[in-house]
C-alpha cells in the first residue's frame, strides 16, 4: 500500500501559539486576561489573585454590575466561584472543565491561592464593554 501523499493533497499550515507573547492583555488591579488568537479561534488565559472579584476588579472598568459573557474553560490551578444573579453559586476546582451560560454572574477567587484557567469560549468578549 502506497502511503506517500498525493500530489493533489490540500496544504495545511500548522500554528503554534504561546501565551509568552499573547495578542492582547487586560490588566486588572489583582489579575489580568490575556488572549491569542489561533486559527478561527480567540482563547484566552485568566489569572487572578487571591482577593480578585469580578464586581469589583472588572466590572467597573466595562461599566456593568455582572458579567453576562457565555464561557467554556479548564481551571489549571486555584479555585474560584460562578456566583449566579438568582442565588446560585458554583465552586470551579483545578482540573475542572466548565460551562458558564451568558445568564448574569459574579465571579471570585477562592482562598490564598492565584487562580488559572483557560477560556476556549467567550474570551474575544470577555471584560470588554
Amino acid at each position: 500500500m502506497n502511503r506517500e501523499p498525493s500530489s493533489d493533497s490540500a496544504s495545511v499550515e500548522v500554528v503554534l501559539r504561546r501565551f509568552d507573547e499573547p495578542d492582547d492583555v487586560t490588566h486588572f488591579a489583582k489579575g489580568k486576561f490575556e488572549t491569542i488568537r489561533i486559527g478561527p479561534m480567540t482563547i484566552g488565559r485568566a489569572t487572578y489573585e487571591p482577593g480578585w472579584k469580578w464586581s469589583v476588579d472588572v466590572g467597573p472598568q466595562v461599566g456593568a454590575d455582572f458579567c453576562e459573557v457565555e464561557h467554556v474553560g479548564l481551571v489549571l490551578s486555584g479555585r474560584a466561584t460562578a456566583a449566579f444573579a438568582d442565588g446560585r453559586v458554583t465552586e470551579m476546582r483545578e482540573g475542572d472543565t466548565f460551562y458558564i451560560p451568558p445568564e448574569p454572574h459574579d465571579s471570585w477567587v477562592v482562598g490564598d491561592e492565584p487562580y488559572v484557567s483557560l477560556h476556549f469560549l467567550g474570551a474575544s468578549h470577555y471584560a470588554r464593554s
